[in-house]
């Protein structure tokens, strides 16, 4: 800092960041503290509450008594002391060690003072910090023995993948969902059948709106199951309501939703996996006529800024994440927002803006409301085959295409559902490695499509050219 930036700095007045001290080094401890446990900021010794410069003495003194004031702080604060002509200058860093305490009492930094934080602010700002994380917490409207009933159980035991014939108790012990008897959060949110009972704002509202605003509602629907169920509902409901385009081709036609499925589901379980459940809103997904949206109560969590979307993940719920992640509703962690970038720029659609504001992040998908959304004219078919193509070759020429998945398969051989036959050939042709796994590492993975081997290529390329 010079002496120009100290007169800047001056002219601004105290604030937030900035506090001016005449000459006594009094309450420093309690300025020190309530700068670490906000974002830092800048003390100035020698300078009057109405910006006047009176200027201290023996500096080397104030000096170490400040270093000293600092490292008594628990944990100890590390600050920047330097004297710009007769101003003394304590810089205090953003602190990553919070919360900080001096004289066994916590203070925080609130606009231009510093107050001493109670029982609920102290709560408040270990949640806020992530240092509590709200899922991990015991849900006492939970009874064990009352609401975990063998429905539930089963339930969440097929939903988790968990083996058959397990005690309840001791895997809910081992997965961390049950601490001292207690169900926690995560837990309750997961293992019920109306998960308002537990946390009254954790369903999700799904609306259509007429045009381009919220001034007329067309439909409008909540969904209060567990977690996954709800998941599973909202999802339902997006591939009832959206537009699907209808392609027909030889041997049948195939159903292609306006905006990327994959993108959505990614998209949504961001959203009940990453919310804040202690706000009063709602997980809420809005349709108009050119946009869906999925509005997530909360913010970014602490850790986390605009920039870090894609790059990084800093779980608000990391029990409930690491669930979800054995549910198979989840990737690689810090994917989400990426995967997503990425599926809509191969759909051939925009990627969705993200919005992020202190309370909120919400996630917009433009509809494509220029296009004609309906029946595709078919494609002119080649002359018949010389001869008729077995379901093996028939799947082979749907992968030249580029990856499927096994529905995507299914719709294309003009099956209404997956048959066992068709199970049965992919499996041959995976040994046979004429066809490959998209995602080789994850075999069970919602995301998991097919595509041709080399091998594959050359024996259809054979085939087409024996016809």
């Amino acid at each position: 800092m010079n002496k120009q930036t100290l007169s800047n700095l001056i002219v601004l007045g105290e604030g937030f960041t900035t506090e001016f001290k005449r000459t006594s080094i009094s309450n420093l401890g309690r300025e020190i503290c309530a700068f670490a446990n906000a974002t830092g900021g800048i003390i100035l010794i020698g300078v009057s509450d109405d910006g006047e410069i009176v200027g201290v003495g023996k500096h080397n003194k104030l000096k170490s008594q400040v270093q000293s004031i600092a490292r008594s702080a628990e944990p100890p604060i590390a600050v920047d002391v330097e004297s710009i002509g007769d101003v003394l200058c304590i810089t205090v860093p953003e602190q990553h060690s919070k919360p900080y305490s001096f004289s066994g009492k916590f203070f925080i930094r609130e606009g231009a003072t510093s107050q001493q934080m109670g029982r609920t602010d102290i709560r408040e700002f270990f949640f806020k910090e992530g240092l509590i994380h709200f899922d991990e917490t015991p849900c006492t409207n939970y009874d064990l023995k009352r609401d975990l009933t063998p429905e539930i159980w089963s339930r969440f035991v097929q939903h988790a993948r968990l083996p058959e014939g397990l005690d309840p108790h001791s895997v809910l012990d081992n997965l961390h969902l049950t601490k001292d008897g207690k169900m926690t959060h995560a837990g309750a949110w997961l293992l019920c059948d109306d998960i308002t009972s537990y946390t009254l704002q954790a369903h999700v509202t799904c609306a259509i709106f007429r045009g381009k605003t919220k001034t007329y509602i067309l439909d409008r629907k909540d969904f209060s199951s567990d977690l996954y169920t709800i998941y599973e509902e909202v999802m339902g409901y997006l591939q009832a309501k959206l537009n699907t385009a209808l392609i027909p081709h030889a041997r049948g036609r195939d159903e292609r939703l306006e905006l990327p499925e994959d993108a959505l589901r990614e998209a949504l379980v961001n959203a009940i996996a990453h919310r804040d459940y202690r706000s009063t809103a709602n997980v809420q997904v809005h349709i108009f006529h050119d946009r869906l949206e999925i509005v997530t109560p909360g913010g970014l969590p602490a850790g986390m800024r605009e920039e870090d979307l894609g790059i990084k993940s800093v779980p608000r719920n990391p029990l409930l994440f690491g669930i979800f992640y054995r549910m198979g509703m989840v990737e690689r962690v810090g994917s989400g927002i990426k995967r997503i970038r990425e599926m809509c720029r191969d759909y051939g659609m925009a990627e969705p803006v993200i919005d992020v504001s202190k309370n909120w992040v919400t996630t917009t998908f433009k509809r494509p409301i220029e296009e004609v959304i309906g029946e595709i004219e078919p494609q002119p078919e080649s002359q018949p085959e010389s001869q008729p193509e077995s379901l093996e070759m028939r799947v082979l020429i749907l992968l030249s295409n580029g990856p499927m998945a096994k529905s995507a398969l299914s719709l294309g051989l003009g099956q209404k559902e997956i048959s066992g036959q068709l199970n049965k050939v992919i499996r041959q042709l995976l040994a046979n490695k004429i066809i490959k796994f998209t995602i080789p590492e994850k075999p069970k993975s919602r995301l998991q499509k097919y595509q041709l081997t080399a091998k594959g290529k050359e024996l259809l390329e054979k085939w087409r050219t024996s016809q």
